[in-house]
């Protein structure tokens, strides 16, 4: 991505600001900003990872004084220390800002009632979509997760008109207005989804069974969280708010920038950020920039939507797989529906993979053919040999927050 000698200049600043952390003190002890003159001299610095955020637990990445933090967020923690990232008023105010501008970008009005169902808490989601709505001047409705009964009545009896979720809340919201018959009830124009990667087979199936626009919202707890970038009405990529941020796209593997238009993965630099400026973190999620002007008019740039995570890939058979390749064969095959697992397992002295995937196909003849023809297009499609299990649709567990695709027993 071009930078411009004003947002140079920014980087340089950001930079200075980020060495008033203990851990860029550290990180970035040989480094004067002043010396960062071109684009060239910028890739030069070393990347930021979040084993790095990890062994800055708690407050290594504070950069202002701790009487300044107004609020703190985390990661989950789930695979290791949670990463803390704090915040001061203006960074909670920057992120409002982005998220309306989110909002807008998406056709979002204060007309409009934005029932908000990702988590709340020390993750960044539920918050942040509730900071862009309140700053635009919408009703939001403030669930949280679950409670599908709730979230239903709320959502007739208020008449949302915008769903914020996960995708896989999503379809069991979509799932569980079908069952009941109450589509007539419901008043949503619009879904804004976020927190983890989808295909194109489940965004068309949300879409047609809410009666929804749907727009893909990016962000991460490092950077700010939700609302850093999404979709226009145009939906050829997400837009990126670079007022904000500078964006690196780079092969995972050697950590050079790619050409212009090719994949690799996002890296971010903040320009603003005051309470945890990040420089070049490598987020892992997979994009590529697109080319030229977006039709809505926008003048900021553009990212293809998440394909994938650098570190989400699994080697089977000496062949590695990404889950979005998973999607992109299962958008192909007729009879399948979107959702889908993969187990892997070490049987015997080989990996064998596992794919269960939803289908409308009875059981019996056609669902036998249909198992026949999905071992043969996996085969062609991905270079390796699976089992294929056609299940009905329902049959796999549905999730109030990220659905888990791919369990690799092996280890």
């Amino acid at each position: 991505m071009q930078m411009t000698d004003e947002m140079l200049s920014a980087v340089r600043a950001s930079i200075r600001h980020a060495k008033n952390s203990e851990f860029y003190r550290r990180h970035y002890a040989d480094i004067e900003p002043d010396d960062i003159k071109t684009l060239a001299d910028f890739r030069r610095l070393p990347f930021t990872d979040k084993e790095d955020l990890r062994g800055a637990y708690p407050l290594g990445l504070c950069a202002v004084p701790t009487d300044e933090i107004v609020r703190i967020h985390s990661s989950s923690g789930t695979t290791g220390t949670p990463v803390i990232i704090p915040y001061t008023a203006r960074d909670v105010h920057d992120w409002a800002v982005m998220f309306k501008r989110c909002y807008e970008t998406a056709g979002i009005t204060r007309a409009d009632r934005i029932q908000i169902t990702p988590g709340y808490g020390l993750w960044t989601a539920g918050i942040g979509f509730q900071l862009g709505a309140e700053l635009l001047g919408a009703m939001a409705v403030p669930m949280g997760p679950g409670n599908t009964d709730k979230q239903l009545r709320m959502m007739m009896d208020l008449r949302s008109t915008v769903l914020c979720a996960t995708s896989s809340y999503a379809l069991l919201l979509a799932e569980e207005i079908e069952r009941r018959g109450v589509h007539d009830s419901i008043c949503l124009r619009k879904g804004v989804i976020g927190s983890e990667r989808w295909g194109e087979k489940m965004r068309r199936r949300i879409a047609n069974e809410l009666g929804v626009d749907l727009y893909d919202i990016y962000g991460l707890t490092e950077i700010y969280g939700p609302g850093i970038g999404i979709n226009c009405d145009c939906q050829d990529g997400m837009h990126i708010w670079t007022d904000y941020m500078y964006f690196e796209i780079i092969d995972p593997k050697t950590g050079e920038c790619v050409p212009d238009g090719e994949s690799g993965e996002i890296v971010i630099t903040t320009l603003k950020k005051e309470g945890a400026p990040l420089i070049r973190y490598r987020t892992h999620d997979l994009s590529r920039e697109i080319a030229g002007s977006c039709p809505c008019g926008s003048d900021y740039p553009r990212l293809a939507a998440i394909i994938g995570r650098s570190d989400d890939m699994v080697k089977v058979k000496g062949t590695i797989i990404y889950p979005s390749r998973i999607d992109e064969f299962l958008a192909g095959l007729a009879g399948a529906s979107s959702e889908y697992q993969v187990m892997i397992d070490h049987l015997n002295g080989r990996d064998q993979l596992t794919l269960f995937f939803e289908t409308a196909v009875a059981e019996g003849p056609d669902r036998a053919q249909l198992q026949k023809a999905a071992e043969a297009g996996f085969k062609q499609a991905l270079g390796i040999t699976a089992k294929t299990k056609p299940v009905s649709i329902g049959d796999l567990p549905r999730s109030e927050k990220k659905t888990t695709r791919i369990f690799d027993n092996r280890y």
